[in-house]
């Protein structure tokens, strides 16, 4: 089990655990304003979902536990050369909740690769994350330096045409699953909008 300092938690220590965490995330489009995503771990329990949508016009996706509570907030800036989103705890936007802003590392980019800033040390010393992408596919891995601390895997079917996709996140131990549910979300967002 890793310590305090080797644990990578942005949302809370509850979303952390010493273990390889497998999840499968199911996206569906309900309609051009509501896209929903379930999170599940590999016995079927559910633990996450998101609500928002693509023309959702407050611009923001809200991760709730399976109760129904508010985890954390997505909310997109409206015009960001680099497609910016910052994430705030619960469903808040002030300023003491901001937990961090992710952006594609590059305005014009072929392949979505996103840098991520921490609210403590936002755009000091460069991005504390980097989630790398595909060419060919929406699979990408999440880095911590020279560490991959996440990986996900796109599974395409012909249920993709439809507004129906699946997910598999391969989270490592001691880092944060809500948090990688978030660059998922946004990573899928920025790449089809």
């Amino acid at each position: 089990m890793a310590s305090d300092e080797q644990m990578i938690k942005i949302v809370g220590d509850q979303f952390c655990v010493p273990y390889t965490m497998q999840l499968v995330v199911k996206r569906k489009v309900e309609s051009f304003s509501n896209v929903h995503y379930d999170v599940f771990d590999t016995t079927g329990n559910s633990l996450l979902q998101v609500d928002g949508g693509v023309w959702n016009s407050k611009r923001k996706r809200v991760i709730k536990d399976p109760a129904g509570f508010p985890v954390i907030t997505l909310r997109k800036k409206a015009l960001s050369w680099k497609k910016q989103w910052q994430i705030y705890q619960g469903e808040s936007s002030e300023k003491n909740h901001f937990l961090c802003s992710v952006q594609r590392s590059n305005a014009l980019q072929m392949k979505n690769n996103l840098d991520v800033y921490l609210a403590s040390s936002y755009l000091e010393d460069g991005p504390d994350f980097h989630v790398t992408g595909s060419f060919t596919s929406m699979s990408f891995k999440v880095w911590k330096g020279n560490l991959v601390i996440a990986e996900v895997m796109h599974n395409f079917t012909w249920g993709s045409c439809m507004g129906k996709e699946s997910f598999k996140l391969k989270v490592y131990p001691e880092v944060d699953y809500a948090f990688i549910l978030a660059l998922t979300v946004i990573m899928h967002e920025t790449d089809k909008v």
